[in-house]
């Protein structure tokens, strides 16, 4: 395990753990770099209305990444910190997270959808919602809303890019055109893909993205990074592994790391 670009901590309310164990966490486990990614707080829902436990609220973000960047030196030597952050995509809310992204030094920003409207579809909390939707409608609404993230030039990488079958709720429908679709949003938008193993602890029991659609992204030269979606310390790389190990058998040689909001690659 090289790295592991996608960590979650206290701040965020569904996380446990301070950032500095996260890191130590993964200087013990022999990782080269650890990104520390935290959701963004919540800008289209007012924060009366919205579940607690989402994400940090807004007045926390600058202390975030002022901790962040303390550890980035503090451990500089030790272990690589890359200071980070997971954004949301919802339409509509594009200029508001340029302007909250360009008051910070990040190294990288991932773009997720968590959000379909007010709806939280990883939130398990909020499985009722499939009860009045119909699934291949909400898939096609979902990688709709990922290409658009993809395209909005906004982030480095997507995030968990088919996380809407977290909790294994699958169109009984092909739904195998939404995915060349989004494969190739994402390699005309020139982004990267997040390959995140927090799936294989979800009932979808695999990693975003499956095995199908990672040979789709080959194909198409799609770069690549991983992340342990880690919400506890002792998460830090767990699955990383397994994700490794795949991504070589469908022919990847490399990854991608980020400084300054540059990527390089990482040889696997």
């Amino acid at each position: 395990m090289l790295v592991d670009y996608h960590t979650h901590h206290e701040r965020c309310g569904h996380a446990v753990g301070r950032l500095e164990e996260y890191v130590r966490a993964a200087r013990e486990r022999g990782l080269k770099e650890i990104g520390l990614s935290d959701h963004q707080p919540v800008l289209h829902i007012r924060p009366e209305d919205l579940l607690p436990e989402v994400a940090m609220p807004l007045e926390e973000l600058p202390l975030y990444v002022q901790e962040a960047l303390a550890l980035k030196e503090k451990y500089r030597g030790e272990i690589e910190v890359k200071v980070g952050l997971e954004a949301d995509w919802v339409a509509g809310y594009g200029e508001q997270v340029r302007a909250l992204l360009a008051q910070y030094p990040f190294d990288y920003v991932i773009g997720s959808v968590h959000f379909l409207g007010d709806w939280d579809h990883t939130d398990s909390r909020q499985l009722a919602g499939w009860e009045t939707r119909d699934v291949l409608t909400t898939y096609e609404e979902y990688f709709e809303q990922i290409r658009a993230a993809a395209a909005s030039g906004l982030f480095d990488t997507i995030g968990h890019i088919d996380v809407i079958k977290r909790f294994g709720y699958k169109p009984e429908r092909s739904w195998e055109h939404l995915l060349e679709e989004t494969v190739v949003a994402v390699r005309d938008a020139g982004v990267c893909v997040e390959v995140n193993a927090s799936g294989l602890r979800y009932p979808c029991a695999e990693q975003f993205p499956s095995k199908r659609m990672l040979e789709m992204m080959h194909s198409h030269r799609v770069p690549l990074t991983i992340g342990s979606d880690a919400h506890k310390p002792e998460h830090v790389g767990l699955g990383l592994d397994t994700v490794v190990a795949l991504l070589r058998e469908v022919g990847y040689r490399e990854v991608y790391g980020f400084t300054g909001r540059e990527r390089y690659a990482i040889g696997i």
